[in-house]
């Protein structure tokens, strides 16, 4: 008997081995991990696809044999290891990688500890002693293994791997100016969260133990343990307030009875629920999940946010007390996923999952229902290590195991939206807000054409102002969004008339005040600020344009009291977020200042007004779905104000009132909004009226190579296109040319099907020679930049 099998490690290669003759049956079974050797001296940790009688391989070349097992029961079960042969497939990629990056880095590992209980033994056994052992005593520790006489046992973790580094204080940073290594390791937190000890004395050497534990007794970094009930912040945040508990109105419980028959008919279905703002989507999940967990079956409930997964898991707590719950998102330590991943691996009773799009991979027992919430979002898509969809991922194990998909959005897709107007897709309407709130008007303010580069509180026009003034007048609170973090998007030298830029992206240098840094938001270059200009020396600088930070200063200025902000900077501290909306919950701040990660989702009944300070940002970048990612987004925005008992009242800023997409938001009118861009999609052959694929290729500044392979791929490329009626746009410099030191270029791919876009590919990596060049392929994309 033989085994193909998939390196979880690079090369990630897919190879044959022969299964020893001591392996029981148990032994022989797709998605079982396994240790494997590779070369001479080295065992790597591989996962079985597929169990046959011969190798296929020619005449005279012999299989190496398995070395043991990793477990006896698989943690892949089948439907999950035909969702990642599938997504290999598509994505072009080895099955091994998509394996190695889905996976959690413990169920990598190739450590084997196995202890030995049976016929009075009392031993511990690593890979070593096992491979030494005659071949009848291993087919008899094969069979105690089976029978659980002998069990393997999760490789000892590193006190240091275990133990995180969190921040506990804010910039500017409490230490001396020259504690030079303190400051680098608060930046390190700053900018990447919570960190092992490990991972910080790996990144900054040896040398790091004293300044680290300098500001561990100084309480500027604190060292802990992530707990079961912690996996996403602290618990010692007190939560916002919960809903009172209502009755489903007619149009959720119509939606739920629908969603309820999909799931009932034990056959792959999907459907949307398009349902305004704050018209009780959650409370339709959650019943669901109740009707899902009562039949047996598990249920995903995932959001495109860790603060919305958090959100939905306090909702789902309260909702079901007497259910298992589970949260999982990629923001919790590897142990704690590994742990979770092989808990719920074990379990056999159903369940709800609560998380972000990695917690599709999980081998969860009997999934009957999947819930995307907010389904429009762009974080459903990953585009870093390998590209994934959620959704696709979603409709795979739903059709595999005769589930229901169901998307939930007050801003569908359009081409989600689309298919439903088309009648591929059934769709639930909640078109009432609960208890019957009014939508709240939305007003355009004119702003003008040079605000961008004004000075102080300009960004904020007249009649905004009044508002906020109004509003904070009357004792209610007011959100302002502005989707830009930072103090100034760019610092100016009036000596050399150039703005500080990254020497390895060339894109401006974001000015931090409270970290007083000036920081590149694509590759993470830092400098501290004030400091020298590297062109001309000079010292003076003008922070130009506005970020959260600089808004926030100028509303704490306005309002008289300390203002909130939530931003990606803001909240990179463990449990700060759930600080901030705590703490505006209570109204303790009448203002909110942030980016995009206040729009969806959260529930404040106490605000009145909703300010987009530049409702401009992202309407004109170069990507198709421009026009209806900002109407998704304001859209959002508008939806926090007036869902209490006083009405709402929504501001948009604006430089450009023509715009098509205004006279729509300001009607509220998503379907008119989606005619008119799927009109638009339709002349300028844009999805959903073609599949669409993206050819990334990059190369080092200074490569000779590269430009001369790029112009061979793009010739390559256009010529199979035209046999195979695919249009090729490019390749051409990628709207960001340069990042990281290294030259982008971007080939789009329009098509009628997508094995032809695939085709193009390969056609590309065949003519690459070189490992300098790499070339990547984006299904399907949803970043264009």
């Amino acid at each position: 008997m033989f085994a193909d099998v998939a390196l979880l490690s690079p090369p990630y290669s897919a190879l044959t081995y022969e299964i020893p003759p001591e392996f029981p049956e148990a032994f022989r079974r797709p998605g079982l991990r396994v240790v494997v050797p590779l070369g001479e001296s080295m065992h790597r940790a591989a996962v079985v696809l597929d169990v046959k009688e011969a190798s296929g391989l020619p005449v005279g070349v012999a299989c190496k044999p398995l070395c043991w097992v990793l477990e006896v029961e698989p943690l892949l079960r089948e439907e999950l290891l035909n969702m990642f042969k599938e997504t290999a497939l598509r994505q072009g990629q080895s099955i091994g990688s998509i394996l190695g990056h889905a996976l959690p880095k413990g169920l990598r590992s190739a450590k084997i500890r196995l202890r030995r209980l049976g016929s009075g033994r009392n031993e511990s056994l690593t890979l070593a002693h096992i491979r030494r052992l005659p071949q009848t005593e291993r087919a008899e520790l094969a069979r105690e293994m089976v029978k659980g006489d002998a069990r393997l046992l999760i490789t000892g973790e590193d006190a240091a791997d275990g133990e995180l580094c969190l921040l506990r204080v804010e910039p500017p940073w409490p230490v001396r100016p020259n504690a030079e290594r303190q400051s680098a390791l608060l930046e390190f937190l700053h900018e990447h969260g919570a960190v092992s000890r490990r991972a910080l004395l790996r990144k900054f050497g040896p040398g790091a133990c004293q300044p680290l534990n300098a500001l561990i007794r100084a309480g500027h970094v604190g060292l802990t343990q992530e707990s079961d009930e912690d996996a996403g912040g602290r618990t010692d945040v007190p939560p916002p307030p919960l809903d009172p508990p209502f009755e489903l109105n007619a149009e959720q419980a119509l939606a739920l009875a629908e969603a309820g028959a999909a799931l009932d008919r034990d056959e792959p279905a999907f459907r949307l629920l398009f349902g305004v703002t704050g018209s009780g989507k959650t409370a339709v999940y959650l019943e669901l999940a109740k009707r899902c967990l009562a039949g047996g079956r598990s249920m995903f409930l995932l959001a495109p946010e860790v603060a919305l997964a958090c959100k939905l898991r306090r909702d789902a707590v309260h909702a079901l007390p007497d259910s298992p719950v589970y949260l999982y998102h990629g923001y919790q330590s590897a142990a704690r996923r590994e742990l979770l991943f092989r808990e719920l691996g074990a379990r056999r009773l159903p369940c709800l999952v609560i998380g972000t799009r990695s917690a599709l991979f999980l081998p969860v027992p009997r999934p009957g229902c999947i819930v995307l919430d907010e389904e429009h979002d762009a974080s459903y898509k990953q585009d870093e290590n390998f590209s994934y969809q959620a959704k696709e991922l979603a409709w795979f194990r739903m059709r595999s195991n005769h589930g229901l998909l169901l998307l939930g959005s007050a801003t569908p897709d359009l081409k989600t939206w689309h298919a439903a107007q088309s009648g591929v897709l059934p769709m639930s309407r909640l078109s009432r807000r609960v208890a019957e709130r009014p939508q709240p008007p939305v007003e355009m303010v004119k702003l003008d054409k040079n605000t961008l580069f004004a000075e102080a509180d300009a960004l904020l026009a007249p009649e905004s102002k009044d508002a906020l003034r109004q509003t904070l007048g009357k004792g209610e609170q007011a959100v302002v969004l502005l989707n830009r973090r930072g103090y100034a998007p760019l610092i100016f030298c009036p000596d050399c008339g150039k703005a500080r830029r990254c020497p390895q992206c060339e894109i401006g240098l974001t000015y931090h005040k409270s970290r007083e840094r000036l920081v590149c938001h694509y590759c993470g270059y830092s400098v501290p600020f004030p400091s020298p200009c590297p062109g001309c020396g000079g010292t003076l600088f003008l922070p130009l344009g506005e970020g959260t930070e600089r808004l926030a200063e100028q509303l704490t200025t306005l309002a008289g009291v300390p203002v909130l902000r939530l931003d990606k900077d803001s909240a990179r501290r463990p449990g700060r977020m759930e600080e901030i909306l705590a703490a505006f919950a209570r109204q303790e701040s009448p203002i909110l200042v942030g980016t995009q990660m206040l729009s969806k989702g959260h529930h404040f009944p106490q605000v009145t007004l909703v300010v987009a300070a530049d409702g401009d940002v992202g309407l004109n970048l170069p990507d198709y779905r421009a026009a209806e990612r900002t109407f998704q987004l304001l859209m959002q925005s508008a939806g926090r104000a007036g869902r209490g008992e006083k009405a709402g009242r929504v501001l948009i800023q604006t430089r450009d009132t023509r715009h098509y997409c205004w006279q729509y938001i300001c009607k509220a009118d998503t379907e008119g909004f989606y005619a008119e861009e799927l009109e638009r999609r339709r002349v300028r052959v844009y999805p959903p009226f073609v599949h669409l694929a993206l050819l990334r290729i990059s190369f080092a500044v200074d490569s000779d190579e590269g430009t001369t392979i790029l112009g061979e791929i793009a010739g390559a490329v256009r010529e199979r296109g035209r046999a195979t009626g695919v249009r090729v746009l490019g390749p051409a410099p990628a709207p960001l040319p340069l990042l990281r030191g290294r030259r982008r270029f971007h080939c789009l791919l329009k098509g009628r099907n997508w094995p032809d876009l695939r085709h193009l590919y390969f056609v590309a990596k065949a003519v690459n020679k070189k490992d300098s060049v790499r070339i990547s392929l984006d299904i399907d994309p949803v970043n264009m930049l």
